[in-house]
């Protein structure tokens, strides 16, 4: 199997880099605004470069480093032209001061672990907002099965977080058994990262809060989900959280990484929550700060009835019911039509729901042989 890495051009002028092991299927995805993250919200996207690599890692470790890369580095990229790409790596160009929508300061003499933390949801830290770069880093620590780990990947994609780290799962990874879980979060799990030990998936974070009930003999401050993401908005540098496997929660020495400790008020006779609970309590109190998406009342693609179409609908049932003979007696006439329309005005009804609501009454009317 071929595996890409690719590189968008967004509406707003930054880039975005990915990979992937179905080149047309994603860059699809990006252009029809199906995947959630940077490149939805700056539509229209174009394919600029690409490049075919013998496995995920390469593809995964060529994404990370061309993240990294100056403005002026990725168009050399794009134009094909590798003396400019070399000659703007010898010269260590920490940003490329001429455009204001170049990547964040990165050592591009230091390319191994280049933007590692960084998700190409998120974007390619290019034209970010606060708000973006304190996106805090799901760990999970000696996760057990595939299944939990794609309902946590499932719970922060949800609520916009998509850094995904696994610190030694049982299983290994990839886990087969985490896509289906994931119900369509598989951009968190294609990014997902393995690490050895909880101090190397955090080595990148600044703050660090590790969720438990007990404090373990450990004399931490202690913060609910909700004081955690208030700070974690406020405080420069990347945050993460720590998870504890499934069925004995952290060890001591891995809260000990942490900075603080974060736990919720909880029934003590029944104190555990599954790995996925646990995740979507803290995303949600971290989404209350961002942008994101409120269902809508009504569905856009199924706009309000007028005024018009509901007379229509009402006159019909006046229709219909004068017939059947329901107006009795005839001095409670008009009280029976006003509560009538009260019901059919105040529904909110779509066009839809009105075009099946007489096709009902119609057919009551003048029964169908089928």
């Amino acid at each position: 199997m071929d595996f890409y890495a690719y590189l968008l051009r967004c509406a707003d002028g930054t880039y975005y880099a990915g990979h992937t092991d179905d080149l047309d299927t994603r860059i699809g995805e990006h252009q029809s605004g199906a995947l959630p993250g940077y490149t939805q919200s700056r539509l229209p996207v174009e394919l600029v470069w690409a490049d075919r690599f013998p496995d995920r890692d390469s593809a995964f470790a060529a994404e990370r480093q061309i993240k990294g890369w100056s403005r002026a580095k990725k168009e050399a990229l794009i134009r094909g032209d590798r003396a400019a790409v070399r000659r703007l790596a010898s010269r260590a160009v920490l940003r490329d001061a001429a455009s204001s929508g170049s990547a964040a300061p990165q050592d591009e003499r230091s390319q191994a672990g280049l933007s590692s933390h960084a998700h190409p949801e998120e974007g390619p830290s290019e034209g970010e907002g606060p708000s973006r770069r304190t996106a805090p880093a799901i760990v999970l620590v000696r996760p057990q099965l595939g299944e939990n780990i794609g309902k946590a990947a499932r719970a922060m994609l949800k609520f916009g977080l998509t850094d995904l780290r696994l610190v030694s799962p049982r299983d290994g990874w990839p886990n087969p058994a985490a896509g289906p879980a994931a119900s369509g979060a598989d951009v968190v799990l294609e990014q997902a990262r393995v690490f050895d030990s909880v101090a190397e998936a955090v080595a990148d974070c600044v703050h660090v809060y590790a969720t438990t009930v007990r404090k373990r003999g450990l004399v931490l401050p202690v913060v609910t989900p909700e004081e955690a993401a208030r700070e974690m908005h406020g405080q420069a540098g990347r945050s993460a959280i720590l998870f504890g496997a499934e069925r004995s929660g952290l060890e001591t020495d891995e809260v000990a990484v942490a900075g603080k400790i974060l736990t919720v008020p909880i029934n003590p006779d029944f104190g555990s929550l599954n790995l996925a609970q646990a995740v979507i309590l803290v995303a949600y109190e971290w989404s209350k700060g961002q942008s994101l998406a409120m269902p809508t009342d009504v569905d856009e693609a199924e706009p309000r009835a007028s005024h018009e179409q509901l007379e229509g609908l009402i006159g019909q049932f006046d229709r219909a019911l004068e017939e059947a003979g329901y107006f009795f007696p005839p001095d409670r006439t008009p009280a029976t039509k006003r509560t009538l329309r009260t019901i059919l005005t105040k529904a909110g009804w779509s066009n839809r729901e009105v075009q099946a609501l007489r096709g009902m009454v119609g057919t009551l009317t003048r029964p169908r042989r089928r």
